[in-house]
């Protein structure tokens, strides 16, 4: 992997440029890694993830303020949660393709920490962290709204007990062995009114939603899938 390439994807990802690009290093650099070597300079994601972590509080209820301006209070905290929690972080650090520029450990490499919500859910913290140092609250802000836009438009649907995809999570576990992925399959239209069709899989079950965002695709992907599992566990009758 040649570091300087992974990087200006990264970048390119964040649509954001970092003046020192050792920000950006240190908001990769896992605890594990960090352990491993001999220089005793270097320093993890920890700290970053902690100023991380309150910028995008902050800003995810700026956000959620603006967008909804007749919600009450109670129904933002409560979005506002879920949309900054582990299983949220980690699915924008996937958007983002983060996984792959991570620097772990070796048993955190060989146990696919890559792919663990709880580090990609930091590190996105951390990057947040890092614009934020490097180049002031509006840059954080704007990368912010850029990454998390899908939710803010997604929070109707939160607000209303329509998070189809923590259901489906819920439903699945134990059953299916295998969390449910989602992928963009298509899109088409402007860009400022764009359809997008996500596939969702879970082992054998396979569904495709529709949404004006990636977010409400996925839910509309979610939603399908229960259904499903709900007309099935129908016809196999009351001893299923």
């Amino acid at each position: 992997m040649d570091p300087g390439n992974e990087y200006l994807q990264l970048q390119h990802h964040l649509q954001y440029q970092f003046n020192d690009i050792t920000l950006l290093e240190e908001a990769l650099r896992h605890s594990s890694y960090v352990n491993e070597q001999a220089d005793g300079g270097l320093r993890d994601n920890e700290r970053l993830e902690f100023l991380g972590d309150a910028v995008l509080n902050l800003v995810i209820g700026h956000l959620l303020m603006r967008a909804y301006p007749q919600m009450r209070e109670g129904d933002l905290s409560r979005i506002r949660a879920n949309m900054v929690n582990e299983t949220q972080l980690a699915d924008v650090g996937r958007h983002m393709d983060l996984g792959r520029c991570l620097m772990l450990g070796k048993g955190e490499i060989q146990t696919g920490g890559q792919e663990k919500n709880s580090i990609l859910a930091d590190a996105v913290e951390a990057i947040i962290a890092a614009i934020y140092l490097d180049g002031g609250f509006e840059h954080a802000f704007a990368a912010i709204e850029t990454h998390f836009g899908d939710l803010i438009a997604a929070a109707p649907d939160l607000v209303s007990g329509q998070d189809f995809k923590s259901r489906l999570q819920e439903s699945i576990q134990g059953k299916i062995q295998a969390l449910p992925s989602y992928r963009v399959v298509d899109a088409c239209g402007p860009d400022h009114d764009k359809t997008f069709y996500v596939e969702m899989t879970a082992g054998e079950l396979k569904t495709q939603g529709i949404g004006k965002s990636k977010k409400l695709a996925e839910q509309d992907a979610a939603r399908q899938a229960l259904a499903l599992l709900e007309a099935e566990k129908r016809n196999r009758g009351p001893e299923a």
